[in-house]
Parts: C-alpha cells; sequence; structure tokens
C-alpha cells in the first residue's frame, strides 16, 4: 500500500523528463501493488496515457488543469477554507503532523499540496494511512468528478485513491464543493489573481529533485530480491523527504 501511495503522488506531479522516464518502474510498480482491478486499471490508464506524450504536451496540459484552473487546484484546503483565516490554522496543524513523524520537507510547496501529502502516507502503516486518505475523501471525489466532466484521464488517479478509501464521502459536503464555481482556465484575470501568491514548488516540480523516482526504483527492485534478501523489506531505507 505504502509504494501505491508514492506512486500516485509522482503520477500527480508535474511531468518532469525524470519522471516520464520513469513510467515503466512505475507501471511495474502499479502491477506489484495492492490494489483491486478498477485501481489497477485506472492508474494503468494514466500511466500509458502520460507515457506516451512528449514533455512538452505533458506539461502544457498540467500547467492548464492544475496550475491554471483554481478548482482543479492540488492544495487540499484551497477547497474547503479558501482563503480564510481557517486554512492557515489547517496547514499549522498538518505541518505539525508532518514534523512530528519526522517527515522534512525541505522545498517551498504549501503542506496540503496533494502530492506532498501522497509521499507523507507512503511512510505510514496502511491502516493509518488509509484513515488519513479517508478524511479528504470529499475533496478527492470532487476532483475526480471535475476531472471527469473535462474528460481528463487525470481523474484515474482520484478513482484509485478512492479504491484505497474505506469510507465513502459525505455527501453533503461533495455536494457544497460540487456547488463551488468551476473555474476557465483562460480567463487571465483569474489567473492573474492566482499568481499573486507565492510561487512554490515541490516533488517533480522541483528543479532537479528526483528522489522521489529514486526510492520507487529502489523499491521495486528490493521487491524482487532473491529470497534470501526477502528479510530487509523495501523500505527499510529512510522515507523523509529530503
Amino acid at each position: 500500500m505504502e509504494t501505491v501511495f508514492k506512486v500516485v503522488s509522482l503520477l500527480l506531479s508535474y511531468p518532469t523528463e525524470e519522471l516520464l522516464e520513469a513510467m515503466p518502474e512505475i507501471r511495474q510498480a502499479i502491477d506489484d501493488a495492492p490494489l483491486d482491478g478498477a485501481g489497477k486499471a485506472a492508474l494503468g490508464r494514466l500511466v500509458d496515457d502520460i507515457g506516451g506524450r512528449d514533455a512538452y504536451d505533458a506539461q502544457e496540459r498540467y500547467v492548464l488543469l492544475f496550475d491554471r484552473t483554481r478548482s482543479l487546484s492540488l492544495h487540499l484546503f484551497e477547497h474547503v477554507h479558501g482563503e480564510s483565516r481557517d486554512r492557515g490554522q489547517a496547514m499549522v496543524d498538518l505541518m505539525a503532523m508532518y514534523e512530528e513523524d519526522g517527515f522534512e520537507i525541505d522545498t517551498k510547496e504549501l503542506p496540503d499540496y496533494l502530492p506532498m501529502f501522497l509521499e507523507y502516507l507512503s511512510m505510514k502503516p496502511r491502516a493509518e494511512a488509509v484513515r488519513l486518505l479517508d478524511e479528504t475523501a470529499h475533496i478527492l471525489a470532487a476532483l475526480r468528478e471535475r476531472l471527469k466532466k473535462r474528460q481528463s484521464v487525470y481523474a484515474d488517479a482520484f478513482v484509485a485513491l478512492e479504491s484505497m478509501a474505506r469510507q465513502k464521502p459525505d455527501a453533503g459536503l461533495l455536494k457544497d464543493l460540487l456547488q463551488a464555481p468551476d473555474d476557465d482556465p483562460t480567463d487571465l484575470d483569474a489567473l492573474d489573481r492566482i499568481w499573486e501568491e507565492e510561487v512554490v514548488t515541490f516533488g517533480g516540480n522541483a528543479d532537479g529533485d528526483d528522489c522521489g523516482l529514486v526510492r520507487l526504483k529502489k523499491q521495486i527492485r528490493a521487491g524482487r530480491r532473491r529470497p534470501a534478501d526477502a528479510a530487509t523489506p523495501p523500505n527499510a531505507e529512510s522515507t523523509n523527504h529530503v
């Protein structure tokens, strides 16, 4: 389960050249993952789609979806707190949880960035990771619905996440989220307002930061070792993001 969260974190990150080159390893990780058939099929479609594009095309699509469309923001608290004061406190609480578990952030990305949150879940025991995932179920479902409306293959990432959850999203909260206006990424005035905020990067967005890909490749290799090596678990190395 831990590797699954890492895989989805990478697939929802900015598609760098390094990420595109790692698609065969990511595909193998999906095949080996403890996912149901629907979850594996969903992630497989996403891998095939991203891996079948050149970097410029993949990056342009990603920016249009997630950077220029606020209603598709990958910052979780954006959808429930907006710019209210409550969002700041929620950030502080989430950062404290990261720090308590030794999860170090060496970039400027906000702690509610979904790929970062999934990276954190990949460190946790399965039951705890799923419990935390369940707390975001209504946000994930809303993002899946909005991406599905756009006929975006990225909706499959959220299909896979929902397949891992143990609880269905709260119907009332989901309805409230879906009633919010859906942004037009061609609205340049709205884009200017978004970019007035601090520009930050993490994971795939950070130049030269491929530690997530390196760790995933090591996990896959460890899983294929001879039985004599099986005593060392794939995640025995430090999983902190540094």
